[in-house]
């Protein structure tokens, strides 16, 4: 995306980025005042970061793809083994829309199992658009941060940016380059509410992650600063995806807006507790530097991997902060449409049950990675399906 998009920081740093204002959760955990919203949409992260998080998004799945789907996505980013102009209308649109859905769902289930699985709940208009809408996510987050752009360097990452964001343009206005967005623009369509805004906030959250960049940041001081990047990462999945999943008929999307935002912020929190071993050997540690001092938790201890109880402490301090966030949002999905509720409230379940296995491995997130495990993720079904049974339509 070009550097003078204000979304991306050209005049704006990051701590002048206006994010979306933060449903209430224990102060002792926030430690950070309000922020005002840009615009509804600025804020309205409902649940389908619950399906799986925008950290889903950009963090994949335990089980890394094979190299050759790694390679053959990287190359879609460009187009490279796509046609590079899908006819949208037509006797063959129908058949090459149908084809461009099928290829987001194979590239989803690739790439993020649990995702895909959440949407195997909802109807096929609505999980294929939720697919779309992944692809590009994953596709922009090839562009930032894949073996590709790290041979190719930043200044070839900001001419792809610049070309991606007017490729993104293009989709908006029903003009895609290739058959994956095609895709999205048929669901941007099918769902006129969907807003270009999200989409390019989340460049700046993979921006900050992306070495050389104005916005990169591997350590953050507070948890303000720390909530901008979940915000940004996660907090907008849902605000892409809510107007495919819609809302109740007894609520409104700014009432829905509140607890979905907790939940992708209670999503990337325990991206991160999850991650600290591995983030910290790319050198980057996620963990707020206020709260390691609280706790007496030193970088270098992180580093080399030292677990004793100064650190357990810390951890236990985080998962609460989650488990807060976590309460905020599955008090919002009763006002999801009702096909939406329970693939958001067993993805709620199965990312929250993360923090459960973090505890069974006595908090050590440096040599064990905590995970729900397929049989594990089937038997929360009951369970969400109770929790969403009977409610209001």
């Amino acid at each position: 995306i070009e550097s003078m998009d204000p979304c991306l920081g050209g005049s704006q740093s990051a701590e002048e980025v206006v994010e979306p204002a933060r449903p209430a959760v224990a102060a002792s955990r926030r430690a950070a005042p309000p922020r005002t919203m840009r615009s509804w949409r600025g804020a309205s992260l409902v649940a389908a970061c619950c399906i799986a998080s925008a950290s889903a998004l950009v963090a994949p799945s335990p089980r890394v793809p094979a190299p050759r789907a790694r390679r053959r996505i990287a190359a879609s980013v460009v187009g490279d083994d796509l046609p590079s102009r899908p006819v949208v209308d037509g006797k063959s649109y129908g058949a090459e829309l149908a084809n461009a859905y099928k290829r987001c769902g194979e590239i989803t289930k690739i790439f993020s199992k649990t995702f895909y699985f959440g949407t195997t709940f909802f109807s096929q208009e609505k999980k294929q658009a939720v697919w779309a809408i992944y692809v590009w996510c994953r596709r922009t987050d090839d562009i930032v941060d894949s073996p590709l752009a790290a041979m190719l360097g930043p200044e070839r990452m900001e001419e792809d940016l610049r070309l991606w964001k007017e490729r993104l343009d293009r989709i908006w206005v029903q003009e895609p380059t290739d058959a994956l967005d095609m895709a999205l623009s048929d669901a941007k369509k099918n769902y006129p509410s969907m807003d270009i805004e999200p989409y390019n906030d989340m460049i700046d959250g993979m921006l900050m992650d992306t070495p050389g960049h104005q916005l990169f940041q591997d350590r953050y001081e507070t948890w303000d600063e720390l909530y901008t990047y979940c915000y940004r990462v996660a907090g907008t999945v849902g605000l892409m995806v809510l107007p495919v999943l819609g809302t109740s008929t007894t609520h409104t999307l700014e009432e829905a807006i509140p607890p979905g935002l907790s939940l992708g912020i209670a999503f990337q929190i325990t991206n991160i507790l999850r991650d600290v071993g591995e983030d910290a050997l790319r050198g980057r540690i996620y963990l707020p530097r206020e709260d390691m001092a609280k706790f007496g938790v030193t970088e270098e201890q992180i580093i080399k991997g030292v677990l004793d109880d100064n650190y357990k402490n810390l951890m236990k301090f985080e998962i609460q902060r989650a488990r807060d966030y976590y309460v905020e949002a599955e008090a919002g999905i009763p006002m999801l449409a009702p096909e939406a509720r329970v693939g958001v409230a067993m993805a709620l379940r199965v990312y929250r049950g993360i923090l459960d296995k973090l505890e069974e491995n006595d908090y050590d997130n440096f040599r064990k990675r905590a995970y729900v495990s397929k049989l594990e993720k089937f038997l929360y079904l009951p369970d969400a399906w109770k929790a969403t049974s009977g409610l209001p339509p």
